[in-house]
Parts: structure tokens; C-alpha cells; sequence
């Protein structure tokens, strides 16, 4: 028998005190976006047994850096010269929001990086905000426009082990990538380090929102670039 309740999850009743199972596709663009995490620790800290299951219960946060010069001077660099008027403000914007987009695994010009690992049955709901720190490596002699972030998710207390990724070497899902286009383009040789962090937290006005913060620094045979940019997912 399969019984419907209707409503949010913070106001409904169940029929019963307590579940074995909770099964959720709260994931969002980058993971986080939108918040549905908190209604499912919320879910699991009120109705959960003890030993209960929490599907899926692994989700993953990795990056890597791209080069994508096509896409970023025809949608970004594109405003600051509109038929000869400068609308560089409208650059400013554009560049503080990141897109959603199917990246080719051909783009990829570094190695992907683990940022967080969550593990949803054990988790706090202040755990979503975090900052990690990373390191990418050159695999070619390229330019980086963009960092890329994507999320994998995984099943562990299923009888056989499953799960997915979202990153570009894997097949397309709705969610696509995240990418974070970079003010300034890295030359990079092969071998040559960007090192920094990624600082996450839940927008203050709107707790759908993401607020990104993330510092990169290069130093390479042609190009040392040092700096702060900030991102809001909305």
C-alpha cells in the first residue's frame, strides 16, 4: 500500500512515528543550489529510526579548469564593446553568475580536484557551508578560462554498490556543470599548479541562493596571477 501525503515536509503528519528508508532527489545545480538538503536532514533528524537509510547517502563536490576562449568572449567579453557602446556593466553581471552548461571533456586542461565529500546520514545542515582548499595541475601547455564544478553521488547501502556523476568525462544529466568563468586567462604549462579555495555558504537573503567565494593564485613560466572573485548561484 502506498500512501500520498501532500504538503512540505516541515508542516506534514505522518501515520507513523518513525520510517526505515528515505529516498530524495534533493540535489541541485552544484549540489546546493536551491537548499533542499536542510528539508531532508530535517526529515531524517525528525522521522528517521536509528539504524535507517538515507538514499542516496554519499555526494561528492569536485573541480577542474577549462579552456572555453569561444563561449567567454562571445556571452562576457561580448559587452564591452555593443556596436561601439560600452555596457561593461552588464559584463560585471554576467560574470558574477555562474552557468550551467555541457562542458566537452576535450576542455578539460587540469586534473579534477575533490573539494567536500557529505555524508548525508550523518551530516549537520551547517555542514553545506564550507571552505576547501585545491590544487589543479596542467595535463597540457593551454589557456584556463573557467574553473568547472560538478558533483557525484552515490548509493553505499544498496545491496550492490551505485551511483552517478555529473562530471563532463560522464554521460549528460539535467544538472550539466557548473562553470565559473575566471577575470583573467591563465597561460599554463604543463605541470604548473593553480592552487587556492572555494568558500560555500547559503545566501542570507535567500536561502535557495549559493554565495561562492573563490581565491586562485598562479605562478608560471607565463602568467602569475593572484586573486579574489565572487559568484552567486541564483
Amino acid at each position: 500500500v502506498i500512501t500520498v501525503l501532500k504538503g512540505k515536509i516541515e508542516e506534514i503528519d505522518l501515520p507513523v512515528p518513525q520510517v526505515d528508508i528515505i529516498i530524495s532527489e534533493w540535489m541541485g545545480y552544484f549540489l546546493l543550489y536551491e537548499n533542499m538538503l536542510n528539508t531532508v536532514l530535517y526529515a531524517r533528524d525528525k522521522w528517521l529510526v536509528e539504524d535507517g537509510i538515507v538514499l542516496p547517502d554519499k555526494a561528492s563536490l569536485h573541480l577542474t579548469a577549462i579552456e572555453d576562449a569561444d563561449y567567454k568572449e562571445d556571452k562576457i567579453e561580448f559587452w564591452n564593446n555593443v556596436y561601439g557602446f560600452d555596457m561593461s556593466c552588464i559584463r560585471k553581471q554576467a560574470m558574477l553568475e555562474p552557468l550551467v552548461d555541457t562542458v566537452d571533456q576535450n576542455q578539460i586542461v587540469t586534473n579534477c580536484q575533490l573539494l567536500k565529500i557529505m555524508d548525508i546520514s550523518k551530516m549537520t545542515p551547517g555542514d553545506a557551508s564550507f571552505t576547501a582548499p585545491f590544487k589543479l595541475v596542467a595535463e597540457r601547455n593551454d589557456y584556463i578560462h573557467a574553473l568547472v564544478a560538478y558533483f557525484d553521488v552515490s548509493f553505499t547501502k544498496c545491496h550492490k554498490l551505485m551511483g552517478f556523476s555529473t562530471g563532463p568525462r560522464s554521460r549528460a544529466t539535467h544538472w550539466k556543470q557548473t562553470v565559473l568563468y575566471l577575470e583573467d586567462v591563465l597561460t599554463i604549462c604543463e605541470g604548473e599548479e593553480i592552487v587556492g579555495s572555494m568558500t560555500i555558504a547559503q545566501n542570507k537573503k535567500n536561502p535557495r541562493d549559493v554565495d561562492i567565494m573563490l581565491k586562485y593564485f598562479l605562478s608560471g613560466r607565463h602568467c602569475s596571477v593572484s586573486r579574489t572573485q565572487y559568484y552567486k548561484m541564483r
